[in-house]
């Protein structure tokens, strides 16, 4: 398993709680997985990387449960519990220095975690009905979160008694009525203290805590359905966003304007991301499709059928087409196949009916029955 492992680029998680590993540059896709212990309360809704240099993989369930991956052995090599699924779903997923964990789950609970210690070393209230958190790329002890009537924060996890920045509300619209929140995904913008936030009223904001104003220094809205997800390029002042109903845009963050449309999709997208350093955008979703397209000319690179609805998705930081100094392979591998497998043998079998030959009319045979038919019809004159 540790030579499968090694081959993929691009790791995801499906409601049936599979974790699948694709290799791009293969063209395989794997499951790392004990199948026949399968079931919703190990559904995969986050994902992050360990470590630095990517040995490590951990994947946050349903059930509360923080599994850490090995990308070098193949196999899951630890289990920590570090919440309570009454407390709902995990929302943000992060490491933090001397093995540190930092989770985060609907209640809006934000919690860091020490491996030696099952009780949590910090906690903070972000408020309800959290619908994702985001830690910073520069400063690992800075975090955002933002969800449903919960609008934009900023912590500092050294100073958790209070949020660094908090969004403002929305200015009234034009009759004078509130405006709702709804932050459905959020990022941090490189080389700049602003963070972009997409919301379920199809919206792109900015926020710049360094600036006096808490409200928004940049509105603009794409389509016509809720915004999932969201993510920033390696290059550019741009975001790629996606919603509901397959579609993904990006946006300039310069003037609000979409400058191009990624096509393809047919379900909702529940997760993208941008390659770190290549000009792609992988995403997935409702349809269980793994899809890479190119943000340069908007083409389709890749194409993956994974079988199981997907929650999330992680790259890694490597050159996607790395295979790892593998030789060419199947189109699928044989952990694929086995999950088929499993499905068709527990179909019934039915027999095969036994088709009669049909009988042809020759020439001959059809001359008489001319004949009688003339017959008939004299007879009838």
């Amino acid at each position: 398993m540790g030579d499968r492992s090694r081959l993929c680029s691009v790791w995801l998680g499906s409601e049936t709680g599979i974790l699948k590993g694709v290799s791009v540059s293969r063209k395989q896709a794997f499951n790392f997985c004990n199948t026949s212990h399968l079931s919703r309360d190990q559904e995969v809704r986050a994902l992050c990387w360990g470590d630095p240099a990517e040995s490590e993989l951990l994947v946050g369930s349903v059930d509360g449960t923080v599994k850490t991956f090995s990308t070098e052995k193949g196999a899951f090599t630890e289990s920590r519990r570090c919440g309570d699924p009454v407390e709902g779903c995990f929302t943000g997923l992060a490491a933090l220095s001397g093995s540190a964990l930092l989770t985060c789950g609907e209640s809006g609970t934000v919690r860091v975690w020490r491996e030696d210690s099952s009780e949590p070393v910090t906690e903070l209230d972000a408020g309800k009905n959290v619908c994702r958190m985001r830690q910073s790329p520069v400063d690992q002890h800075k975090v955002a979160t933002g969800g449903k009537e919960n609008g934009l924060k900023i912590w500092d996890l050294e100073r958790p008694e209070k949020s660094v920045f908090t969004a403002k509300n929305l200015r009234d619209d034009w009759l004078d009525l509130r405006r709702p929140h709804w932050v459905r995904d959020m990022a941090f913008i490189p080389d700049s203290d602003k963070v972009v936030t997409c919301t379920g009223y199809h919206q792109v904001h900015v926020f710049d805590p360094s600036s006096p104003q808490r409200r928004p220094v940049l509105e603009a809205e794409y389509g016509e359905y809720p915004l999932t997800t969201l993510s920033l390029p390696a290059a550019g002042n741009t975001v790629v966003v996606g919603n509901t109903h397959g579609q993904i845009a990006m946006l300039d963050l310069r003037k609000g304007l979409v400058r191009s449309c990624l096509k393809g999709l047919a379900g909702g997208v529940r997760w993208l991301q941008c390659h770190p350093s290549q000009p792609v955008v992988a995403s997935c979703g409702l349809d269980r499709f793994l899809r890479i397209h190119s943000l340069e000319d908007r083409k389709l690179l890749h194409k993956v059928y994974l079988k199981s609805r997907l929650n999330c998705l992680l790259l890694a930081s490597r050159d996607l087409e790395d295979g790892g100094g593998a030789t060419e392979g199947e189109g699928v591998s044989q952990e694929v196949k086995e999950e088929e497998d499993e499905v068709w043998d527990t179909m019934e079998q039915v027999g095969e009916a036994e088709e009669k030959p049909k009988r042809k009319t020759t020439e001959e045979e059809e001359e008489p029955q001319k004949k009688s038919k003339k017959k008939r019809k004299k007879g009838q004159d």
